[in-house]
Protein backbone atom coordinates (compact mmCIF):
# COMPACT_ATOMS: atom_id res chain seq x y z
CA UNK A 1 0.00 0.00 0.00
CA UNK A 2 1.25 3.32 -1.00
CA UNK A 3 1.90 5.95 2.06
CA UNK A 4 -0.71 8.28 0.40
CA UNK A 5 -3.00 5.43 0.45
CA UNK A 6 -2.35 4.48 4.06
CA UNK A 7 -2.54 8.03 5.20
CA UNK A 8 -5.93 8.42 3.71
CA UNK A 9 -7.07 5.44 5.04
CA UNK A 10 -6.01 6.56 8.51
CA UNK A 11 -7.17 10.39 8.32
CA UNK A 12 -11.01 8.48 7.65
CA UNK A 13 -10.36 6.15 10.54
CA UNK A 14 -9.65 9.46 12.64
CA UNK A 15 -12.04 11.79 11.51
CA UNK A 16 -15.11 9.03 11.68
CA UNK A 17 -14.05 8.47 15.49
CA UNK A 18 -13.84 11.68 16.37
CA UNK A 19 -17.76 11.79 14.94
CA UNK A 20 -17.12 14.08 11.64
CA UNK A 21 -19.43 11.59 9.94
CA UNK A 22 -22.12 12.44 12.36
CA UNK A 23 -21.92 15.87 9.62
CA UNK A 24 -23.93 13.74 7.30
CA UNK A 25 -27.03 12.67 8.88
CA UNK A 26 -30.04 14.49 8.75
CA UNK A 27 -31.94 13.84 11.74
CA UNK A 28 -33.54 10.07 13.13
CA UNK A 29 -35.23 8.46 10.14
CA UNK A 30 -37.55 6.55 12.31
CA UNK A 31 -38.98 9.37 13.95
CA UNK A 32 -40.14 10.23 10.65
CA UNK A 33 -42.17 7.39 9.10
CA UNK A 34 -43.66 6.75 5.65
CA UNK A 35 -47.62 6.00 6.49
CA UNK A 36 -48.75 2.76 4.31
CA UNK A 37 -52.16 1.69 3.39
CA UNK A 38 -54.40 0.01 6.14
CA UNK A 39 -54.03 -4.02 5.82
CA UNK A 40 -57.83 -4.85 6.53
CA UNK A 41 -57.99 -8.52 7.52
CA UNK A 42 -61.56 -9.27 6.66
CA UNK A 43 -64.50 -7.71 5.24
CA UNK A 44 -68.18 -7.94 4.85
CA UNK A 45 -67.79 -9.59 1.32
CA UNK A 46 -65.34 -12.66 2.84
CA UNK A 47 -64.24 -13.38 5.88
CA UNK A 48 -60.97 -14.66 4.34
CA UNK A 49 -59.73 -11.36 2.49
CA UNK A 50 -57.08 -9.40 3.16
CA UNK A 51 -57.17 -5.06 1.24
CA UNK A 52 -53.10 -5.69 0.53
CA UNK A 53 -51.31 -8.64 -0.96
CA UNK A 54 -47.94 -6.62 -1.26
CA UNK A 55 -45.83 -4.40 0.10
CA UNK A 56 -43.28 -2.54 -1.48
CA UNK A 57 -40.30 -1.30 1.36
CA UNK A 58 -36.74 0.17 1.29
CA UNK A 59 -34.13 -0.27 3.93
CA UNK A 60 -33.43 2.56 6.25
CA UNK A 61 -36.57 4.43 5.70
CA UNK A 62 -38.93 4.57 8.50
CA UNK A 63 -42.48 3.00 7.91
CA UNK A 64 -45.72 2.98 10.12
CA UNK A 65 -48.53 0.14 9.61
CA UNK A 66 -52.10 -0.23 11.12
CA UNK A 67 -53.21 -3.87 10.75
CA UNK A 68 -56.94 -3.95 11.26
CA UNK A 69 -59.03 -6.95 12.38
CA UNK A 70 -62.73 -7.07 10.99
CA UNK A 71 -63.71 -9.37 13.38
CA UNK A 72 -65.22 -11.67 10.82
CA UNK A 73 -62.61 -14.59 12.57
CA UNK A 74 -59.88 -14.86 15.16
CA UNK A 75 -56.97 -13.42 13.09
CA UNK A 76 -53.37 -14.10 13.92
CA UNK A 77 -51.06 -11.97 11.93
CA UNK A 78 -47.41 -13.39 11.45
CA UNK A 79 -44.72 -12.58 9.52
CA UNK A 80 -41.82 -14.10 11.66
CA UNK A 81 -39.21 -13.82 8.63
CA UNK A 82 -39.61 -10.39 8.39
CA UNK A 83 -39.55 -9.96 12.01
CA UNK A 84 -36.17 -10.62 12.15
CA UNK A 85 -35.17 -8.58 9.15
CA UNK A 86 -36.39 -5.09 10.68
CA UNK A 87 -35.59 -2.91 13.22
CA UNK A 88 -38.98 -2.55 15.46
CA UNK A 89 -39.45 0.61 16.92
CA UNK A 90 -43.00 0.22 19.04
CA UNK A 91 -46.49 -1.25 18.35
CA UNK A 92 -49.25 0.99 19.25
CA UNK A 93 -52.93 -0.89 20.50
CA UNK A 94 -55.76 -0.32 22.44
CA UNK A 95 -54.46 2.95 23.88
CA UNK A 96 -50.70 1.43 24.73
CA UNK A 97 -47.50 1.79 23.45
CA UNK A 98 -45.49 -1.41 23.49
CA UNK A 99 -41.41 -1.50 23.13
CA UNK A 100 -39.85 -5.09 21.97
CA UNK A 101 -37.28 -6.33 19.94
CA UNK A 102 -39.31 -8.61 17.71
CA UNK A 103 -42.66 -9.43 16.72
CA UNK A 104 -44.12 -12.64 16.95
CA UNK A 105 -47.83 -12.28 16.55
CA UNK A 106 -50.23 -9.87 16.90
CA UNK A 107 -53.94 -11.92 17.46
CA UNK A 108 -56.91 -10.84 17.26
CA UNK A 109 -59.73 -12.32 18.88
CA UNK A 110 -62.48 -9.76 18.02
CA UNK A 111 -62.09 -6.64 15.85
CA UNK A 112 -59.56 -4.30 16.88
CA UNK A 113 -56.04 -2.64 15.49
CA UNK A 114 -52.74 -2.46 15.88
CA UNK A 115 -50.14 -0.07 14.39
CA UNK A 116 -46.33 -1.14 13.91
CA UNK A 117 -43.37 1.40 12.81
CA UNK A 118 -40.64 0.26 12.27
CA UNK A 119 -37.56 0.10 9.62
CA UNK A 120 -36.67 -2.73 7.00
CA UNK A 121 -32.71 -3.63 7.72
CA UNK A 122 -32.16 -6.51 5.25
CA UNK A 123 -33.47 -6.73 1.67
CA UNK A 124 -36.09 -9.68 0.87
CA UNK A 125 -39.63 -10.88 -0.39
CA UNK A 126 -41.13 -11.82 3.16
CA UNK A 127 -44.59 -13.44 4.02
CA UNK A 128 -46.93 -12.35 6.00
CA UNK A 129 -50.11 -14.27 6.79
CA UNK A 130 -53.22 -15.10 9.02
CA UNK A 131 -52.16 -18.44 10.88
CA UNK A 132 -54.15 -21.31 9.66
CA UNK A 133 -55.60 -19.12 6.81
CA UNK A 134 -52.99 -18.89 4.05
CA UNK A 135 -54.74 -21.60 1.81
CA UNK A 136 -57.73 -19.60 2.20
CA UNK A 137 -55.73 -16.21 0.43
CA UNK A 138 -55.01 -14.79 3.76
CA UNK A 139 -51.22 -14.51 2.02
CA UNK A 140 -48.99 -11.48 1.03
CA UNK A 141 -45.39 -9.92 0.57
CA UNK A 142 -43.18 -7.54 2.01
CA UNK A 143 -40.80 -6.90 -0.72
CA UNK A 144 -38.01 -5.03 0.67
CA UNK A 145 -35.34 -3.55 -2.10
Amino acid sequence: MTTIKTLALSLILLSSLIGFDNIYAAGDLSRRPEKLPDLVLGSEASDYSMSNMAYELETGKAYQLKIIASGQKEYAFQAPEFATSIYLRKIEAGGVEIKAITLTELEFEDAGEAEIFFVPIKPGKFRFYAKGLEGKGMLGYFVVK
